[in-house]
């Protein structure tokens, strides 16, 4: 078919039907850092929002909109887990150092997926490494696909 013959939304009409923001499956676990993060990015998005309504910027009104549902969602469903009360074990909250078989060590903290960003220390629950981690103890091994890691401390 012809292009001249597809018309394509441009302009503000390219915004009217933003696709929602996937959310995870798994359940919304999160620390108290995550929760709040979660309630200020709530707080913000609700000020872009008003400041878009305002200022009748339809297209920041819907990206707004669109975000301010994912968090509002996101918030709705977060199930707080308080601090680990021990380092017997890793769970959910624990920083964990880890040495790979090729002797890198590593140090992350299982967090919730939306406070989950590896370059900054975090890593989410739900992901493969710290599956692999969770319920371990100090000096026990886990297999993280062909690399063998073995936990060197639980804080």
């Amino acid at each position: 078919m012809s292009r001249a013959f597809v018309k394509e939304p441009d302009g503000l009409e390219a915004f009217d039907e933003l696709p929602e923001r996937l959310v995870s499956s798994n359940p919304n676990l999160v620390t108290e850092e995550g929760l709040a993060a979660i309630e200020s990015e709530v707080a913000r998005l609700s000020r872009a929002y008003a400041e878009a309504q305002g200022a009748g910027d339809r297209a920041a009104l819907n990206v707004a909109a669109r975000d301010l549902r994912y968090w509002n969602a996101r918030l709705a469903t977060a199930e707080f887990v308080p601090p680990p009360a021990d380092n017997e074990e890793v769970r959910f909250g624990s920083r964990v150092t880890f040495e790979r078989s090729d002797g890198r060590r590593q140090t992350y903290r299982i967090v919730g997926e939306d406070e989950a960003d590896p370059a900054k220390g975090t890593l989410s629950y739900a992901s493969p490494l710290a599956r692999a981690l969770l319920g371990k103890s100090v000096g026990d091994t886990a297999r993280q696909g062909a690399d063998e890691i073995e936990i060197l401390s639980i804080a």
